[in-house]
């Protein structure tokens, strides 16, 4: 089965309205979270928003602080097998202050906020922004 060029896996993943980050702990423990995204370049963001959560001191965030290395992965699956593809990024997460704690925060929550007009409105998400330098770009298609 075909492997994707790295550009048509970024293209892919471009298209995605959602993702799965995976994270691991100092120890090494894996953790896996769904997440919207926007993309400048070779660059993923996403940011803590509204939704509501377990806690404010969310695991993602101390395991990118703990360990940057993280990957994203997209999909796309239905009954017709020869359909199937999936697309991952790769890099190094990094954790910024909330939007208008930094000028990349404010620009990246405003990018999220095009993206998303319709779940974010005229109010960008206001938590921590992770910023994610893509190092690799990999993918697979049945055909």
């Amino acid at each position: 089965m075909p492997d994707m060029t790295g550009d048509e896996a970024r293209e892919r993943f471009a298209q995605a309205r959602s993702a799965v980050l995976a994270t691991a702990d100092a120890g090494g423990r894996p953790h896996l979270v769904p997440v919207t995204f926007a993309m400048t370049g070779d660059v993923v963001v996403f940011a803590v928003d509204h939704k509501p959560k377990r806690s404010h001191r969310l695991k993602r965030l101390a395991n990118i602080r703990s360990n940057p290395a993280v990957s994203l992965l997209v999909d796309s699956y239905g009954e017709d097998w020869e359909r199937l593809w999936w697309a991952r990024a790769d890099g190094k997460g990094r954790v910024l202050p909330p939007a208008g704690g930094s000028p990349a925060s404010s620009a990246y929550a405003e990018l999220l906020a095009q993206r998303y007009v319709r779940q974010y409105g005229p109010a960008p998400p206001q938590g921590p922004v992770v910023e994610i330098a893509v190092e690799r770009w990999t993918g697979w298609r049945a055909r």
